[in-house]
């Protein structure tokens, strides 16, 4: 199992329209991508307008490959793309 974590900031004053999309492409796209497992969105306390995704796969290659190369990453970034500040920064973490 590999965990994505994307670091996110979002416009200020977008943050419930961002959580409300960021639910409807959970919902919607990623139960549908091979190797999905599941999905936490957390919200920055110091740095309110920050978001991390944390997004359970079963290999990078689903991630990296399956996802990030598909119809379905379209459609993910069409939800919530509008809501980014600036590029998210995205990480993968495995359990040791």
């Amino acid at each position: 199992m590999v965990l994505e974590i994307a670091f996110i900031e979002v416009h200020p004053d977008q943050h419930d329209a961002f959580e409300t999309a960021v639910s409807k492409a959970v919902v919607e796209v990623l139960p549908l991508a091979k190797g999905f497992i599941d999905f936490q969105l957390h919200k920055g306390i110091e740095q309110p307008n920050t978001y991390t995704f944390h997004i359970n796969w079963e290999s990078l290659e689903d991630h990296t490959v399956g996802f990030r190369e598909s119809d379905l990453f379209v459609q993910w970034r069409s939800i919530i793309g509008g809501f980014f500040a600036k590029p998210p920064i995205v990480e993968h973490w495995r359990i040791v």
